[in-house]
């Protein structure tokens, strides 16, 4: 858990220097996690300088139709499964797949980019290439847009809770490193540095960063990260969703983030606070996901009231709930409970008219 939190830090408030200083840590990190989970650890070590190096090299120097090959589609396979979580199944699945289907879906996905999501969908036609994988081959096709969606990295965005295999959690996953590869480089400027950092290297960075802070922390003690719980004005970019580091800070739903009409990133939804009253809330009650959820499927979102039930009014609701049973909706009863009533004033013009005849 420390090493979540320590990386986590470092995500959100690592300057330019402090990544780069960690970049370089890379190839021990490799190394170390080579040692302690492959059985022949020189294997993950040049499969995975094929992956970051000579892989692509190969996929530019095809040009306009970039494209995969089968073998390297399995050579890709099993540097992710080495590296990370291995699944039996995968690695044959992905040799099902034949030449002709590999080459024209990485052209076909390849030429989506840098839009991830239409990317995402063509490599999906490719038998054992879910998210995680289909992200590996981005990465390595097009390290500018793409970065690769590492367990290691998941669990240090904040904004991120457990890992979920999804294109909408990878999406997620790519903006908030997106973000902070734009801050990152607004400081290289800034301070004249020459690096410039895509999805892919800030990616590398902070698994580097998770990795050594599990295995051998002590080679990160000259990254200090700042230990203010204030958000440095440098990162303002990255809390444009309205979240705040801030201890001191009033506590909102996880939906606050999508305040002045844009949508949260985690694509969820909710009423704003004030139209629900504090004494209203109910612990079991509450779960601001389901009104987005509705309205994904074609059904009307649900209201904060609507989720409030029946045994969760305000005191202003119960009021006007009163006053309604008191007037009744209906016309007929309102006719019964208030008969019309001849009025005692003087007679009209015209009725005195005919009296007196």
């Amino acid at each position: 858990m420390a090493t979540v939190k320590a990386t986590a830090k470092f995500f959100t408030h690592g300057t330019c220097e402090q990544y780069e200083q960690v970049l370089k840590l890379y190839p021990q990190a490799l190394k170390l996690k080579a040692d302690n989970k492959a059985k022949k650890p020189e294997e993950l070590i040049k499969l995975d300088n094929w992956y970051q190096n000579e892989l692509p090299k190969k996929i530019k120097s095809r040009g306009k139709d970039a494209h995969m090959v089968h073998e390297e589609l399995v050579q890709t396979m099993k540097w992710k499964q080495i590296r990370g979580k291995f699944y039996p199944q995968l690695s044959y699945l992905v040799k099902v797949n034949t030449p002709r289907m590999v080459i024209q879906e990485t052209k076909k996905a390849f030429k989506k980019l840098p839009n991830l999501e239409q990317a995402i969908t063509a490599l999906s036609n490719l038998k054992g290439v879910g998210t995680t994988m289909a992200s590996a081959l981005l990465a390595a096709a097009c390290p500018e847009s793409a970065p690769f969606m590492a367990d290691e990295c998941l669990m240090a965005i904040p904004d991120i809770e457990g890992i979920d295999y999804t294109t909408k959690e990878y999406l997620k996953f790519a903006q908030h490193i997106g973000t902070v590869a734009e801050r990152l480089n607004s400081d290289a400027e800034r301070s004249n540095h020459s690096t410039r950092w895509s999805p892919h290297k800030v990616e590398l960075a902070i698994w580097t960063h998770y990795v050594v802070s599990e295995l051998k922390p002590e080679l990160l003690d000259d990254v200090q990260i700042e230990n203010g719980t204030s958000i440095p004005p440098a990162l303002a970019a990255l809390h444009q969703n309205g979240d705040s580091l801030d201890a001191d800070a009033t506590v909102t739903s996880d939906e606050s983030n999508s305040a002045g009409g844009v949508p949260p990133l985690n694509g969820k939804s909710s009423a704003p606070a004030a139209a629900v009253p504090a004494s209203a809330l109910d612990d079991d009650t509450r779960d601001t996901t389901a009104s987005f959820a509705d309205t994904d499927n074609g059904s009307p979102a649900v209201s904060a009231e609507e989720e409030l039930g029946e045994n969760s009014m305000s005191a202003s609701s119960v009021s006007e709930s009163t006053v309604q049973d008191d007037d009744s909706n209906s016309i007929q009863s309102l006719s019964a409970k208030r008969p019309l009533e001849v009025p005692d004033g003087p007679p009209s013009a015209k009725k005195a008219r005919e009296e007196a005849k």
